[in-house]
Formats: structure tokens, sequence, C-alpha cells
């Protein structure tokens, strides 16, 4: 074969191999842009999917009947507003079985309601805040948490609804004790019920209890009335089961089962009509159930480990809530007590106490369980083992994102 022939072959030969490598390129950018492309169609989706599931709570919680024509509608409840106590008489909302799967994160962004035309109560009416020369703010309290009516936990599906629920309009003053153990508690309650129960839904309108004579805060610019009892009542439309709560705004030693009355004396207490308008008001009203409500929760729990023999740089449960928000890697000790996976794939384990009284939780997205052998569930089920990550806010429990094998152990091992 003469020279310049080979000289010929071999051009070709590399042309033809640089061309090949340009469209293989070529594919990939092109695949790359449709995924981009159905991503962004996907959110679309989503975003009105949402939309829906908003417009079709409001819908809901009108066919029910509200305890009054007087109210305000945002996204995901309704409320009417006491201009004389700055805070809401009731607030009404339903928690749908999306929150078992909700991952969207507390987002502390307390502020005026705009729909309130005569103005809400706002910050200056829970505390004050002091820029000090160091750029940092000094807050100066007023004895009280801005505590929600319709918790946000509940909208933990929607960032919108979420979002939405701190608004002043939304906060009433309770004592911190009250605010974060038995109010919280009866929170959990529901929010378990709806664990147990994934085909229903609850409506729920929540109070307080407001009179000419309630004292008020002080300081506070608007001098928000202080209710001294809050009010829930409580609807499963299914199984036509209702039930209702007073609780004092006060530190909880009983049981939550015992602050529990029908819906018929809360409407007694308020002068407040709820749920007029479904079929067989006046029975549904009338009765509570407490075994339907109060069926025994799994057993199991265990107290966290005693601080002092853990290893240094090692944290028990309740330590953790302290890290919160920090951004800072710690590794937490405590035994999964309760574990399972979410509708969407993702496994969540409960540290030292289950739901609805977890004070630790840890997930692992599905995208991320191929960094495992095997089951996770199976291996870390009923173990003290100890997780490290950054400690993140999710509806005020402290929870861990694990991402790969070597963040969470066997403790001990």
């Amino acid at each position: 074969m003469k020279k310049t022939t080979v000289i010929l072959l071999l051009s070709i030969s590399l042309i033809g191999g640089q061309l090949n490598s340009q469209t293989l390129e070529n594919q990939v950018t092109t695949l790359e842009q449709e995924i981009a492309k159905l991503d962004a169609q996907k959110a679309a989706l989503l975003a009105q999917v949402e939309d829906l599931k908003l417009q079709m709570i409001r819908r809901d919680l009108k066919a029910v009947g509200l305890p009054s024509e007087e109210y305000v509608e945002h996204s995901a409840m309704l409320l009417e507003y006491a201009e004389q106590h700055e805070q809401a008489k009731w607030v009404a909302h339903i928690i749908t079985p999306d929150v078992i799967d909700g991952n969207v994160f507390r987002t502390n962004d307390f502020r005026e309601d705009p729909l309130i035309t005569s103005g809400s109560a706002t910050e200056v009416d829970y505390f004050l805040k002091y820029l000090q020369p160091d750029s940092t703010y000094k807050y100066d309290g007023f004895g009280y948490d801005r505590g929600h009516l319709a918790p946000s936990a509940d909208f933990r599906w929607s960032q919108q609804a979420l979002s939405e629920s701190y608004f002043y309009s939304n906060m009433s003053p309770q004592l911190p004790d009250f605010n974060r153990e038995g109010w919280a508690e009866l929170e959990g309650l529901l929010r378990r019920y709806i664990v147990d129960h994934p085909e229903t839904q609850l409506y729920v309108v929540t109070g307080p209890l407001l009179n000419d004579n309630l004292p008020v805060i002080e300081r506070s610019v608007n001098k928000v009335s202080i209710p001294r009892e809050f009010f829930k009542v409580v609807l499963d439309l299914k199984t036509g089961d209702a039930i209702g709560f007073l609780m004092p705004n006060a530190t909880i030693s009983k049981p939550i089962s015992e602050y529990a009355k029908s819906i018929d004396e809360i409407e007694a207490l308020t002068g407040l009509d709820f749920f007029s308008l479904i079929e067989q008001e006046e029975t549904i009203e009338s009765h509570v159930h407490l075994e339907h409500w109060f069926s025994d929760l799994p057993q199991g729990d265990v107290a966290p480990i005693y601080p002092p023999s853990l290893p240094r740089g090692h944290f028990n449960t309740e330590q953790a809530k302290q890290y919160m928000g920090e951004n800072k890697s710690i590794t937490v000790v405590g035994k999964v007590v309760g574990s399972r996976y979410s509708r969407s794939g993702n496994l969540w384990f409960n540290l030292d106490k289950q739901f609805p009284n977890q004070i630790f939780s840890v997930y692992i997205r599905k995208d991320d369980l191929v960094n495992f052998e095997g089951d996770p569930k199976e291996f870390f089920d009923g173990q003290v083992i100890k997780v490290t990550g950054v400690i993140q806010d999710f509806s005020g429990v402290p929870t861990v994102n694990v991402e790969r094998s070597g963040e969470i152990e066997v403790f001990g091992e």
C-alpha cells in the first residue's frame, strides 16, 4: 500500500473518531437539556397539584360549617380575628394525609397578617429587639411564647401554607411550658391519628377562650390579651367521630385524655357553633368516644442516655436540641425505638421516644439508600446507634439527614 494511501486512511479514521466523540457529547448535552425541561415541567405540575389541594381544603372547611361568616381566608386556614384581643377568635384548618410525607421545615417568618384590615398583632407585642454594637440582636421577651393556634407542622407539606401559619393572627400568648409541652403533645396526638388513619383527614378548629376580663401583656404595644384557656375541636367526618379539648394556659401535668370534652361542651363555653352543616350534628357533637382517639401507643420508649456515660464529643437526644440551626456537625447517641418508610420511600428513625412524642429523628432519603448495604431499617431497628450530622429543626424536633453509611453506626462497634 502506498504511503499516501495509508496517511489518507489514518486521517479519515481520526476525523471519524473526532466526529463520533462530538456526536456522543452532543447527545449527552441534548439529553441533559431534556431532563431539565422535564424537571421544570414536573415542578410546574406539582405546584398546580398543591394549589388544587389548598383549594380543596378551603372548600371542605366551608362544607362542614364554620363558626361564623366573618372570617379571612388564607391558603389552608380560615380565621375570625378578635380586634379587641389582638388574636384570632378561632382558626379552622385540616390535617390531611399529606402531612405524613411532608418535609417542609418551619420558616419562623413571623409577620403581620395583611388581610386583617384593622391590623393584626406584631412582633413588638411579644418582645423587643435591640441592635447591639457588634451587629447582633438582643431580645427582651415579655414572658410568653407566640403560640400557634393552627400548628405549622400540620402544613409541612406546603411551603406556602406553612409560611402563612406564622401570621400573627394565628398567634396567641402561651406560657412556654404549656406551648412547648402540653399543647405540643395534643398537636402531635392529632398528627399521629393521621399516621394511623392515612385514609382520612381531620377538621380542626382552635382558639382561645376570650372574654372582657382577661389580663393583657402590659409591655405589648397593642395590649394583647392573655387567654387563661384554649380549646380545640376535631372531626373525623369519615367515621363520624368528634372530640373537643379544653386546656389551661399552664403547665400540663395530667394525661391529655383528661382534658377531653364533647363538642357541645366546647360550644357552650365559647358560644360558637362548630361543624353546623354536617349530618347527624347533634349526635356526633354530644358524645365522646375516648377509645377512638386514645388507643394505646406502641411500647418501647426509653430514657435518653445519661450524658456522663457517653464518650467525649457525643451527645444524647435531649442535648441535641440546643444545636438546632447552628450548622455544626455533632454526634448523637440514642436507641431506635421506631422506624418506618414513608410513602415517598424515605426511611425515618425515631430515637428514644416514639411518635408523637419523638425527641430526635433521623431520616435517609430514598435516593441515598443505595449508599447502604442491605436494608438499614432491618439493620438498625432496636439498636443503640450513633449518628453524625448537622442538627436541623423539623417542626421543633431535632433531626439529622444521613446520606452515607459512615454517618450512622451501631454504638460501641
